[in-house]
């Protein structure tokens, strides 16, 4: 595995940490299992200023009702100039983008949350303990290949952060695919 591909050597550690995990079944609970009940997509990561926040940018386009939040953030923080530019770079602009957290955030009936790594999506799972009417997967999983990890970009290179969004723009092209083959 090419650790630059994955950002940094703790990057290709955890995705490929992710991939043992996930080939070892230990992921299923963070598979889409209930396609049809989704009503909103809200896409996870830490600061919610680059990788949720472009996430959110590209399934508006698709036009995808949906939200992005941030596990641990200041609401209303903007995206940095590189995730701007290389949002820009992908045809997205990030400059209105405010950053929401999690505790500043409505959890609706019907929410599918997607985390960028494995730990976000644990630390949802704790969070919205006893909700049965959400759902919670990995982003990364309608990769292809899939990548359970997507790793963080933020203080990383120009690269870096094109090979990010590349993968999570295909992510939700690929989510978009899956969901629309769900409505009636």
């Amino acid at each position: 595995m090419n650790w630059r591909s994955h950002g940094t050597w703790r990057g290709a550690v955890r995705a490929w940490l992710a991939l043992i995990d996930l080939r070892g079944g230990r992921l299923k609970e963070f598979h889409l299992r209930h396609p049809q009940q989704v009503r909103r997509v809200v896409f996870v990561c830490l600061g919610n200023i680059c990788r949720s926040a472009y996430a959110q940018r590209v399934a508006e386009r698709l036009r995808m009702p949906c939200a992005s939040i941030g596990l641990a953030t200041t609401t209303g923080a903007a995206s940095p100039d590189t995730a701007q530019r290389a949002a820009q770079r992908c045809g997205e602009d990030l400059r209105s983008h405010r950053a929401t957290d999690i505790k500043d955030f409505e959890v609706l009936p019907g929410d599918l949350f997607l985390a960028m790594e494995v730990h976000h999506a644990r630390a949802l799972q704790h969070r919205l303990i006893g909700r049965s009417d959400i759902q919670i997967a990995l982003l990364g999983l309608w990769c292809k290949p899939p990548m359970p990890h997507l790793h963080d970009p933020y203080t990383l290179s120009d690269a870096y952060f094109d090979q990010c969004f590349m993968r999570v723009r295909q992510a939700v092209h690929g989510l978009h695919r899956t969901l629309s083959r769900s409505v009636p």
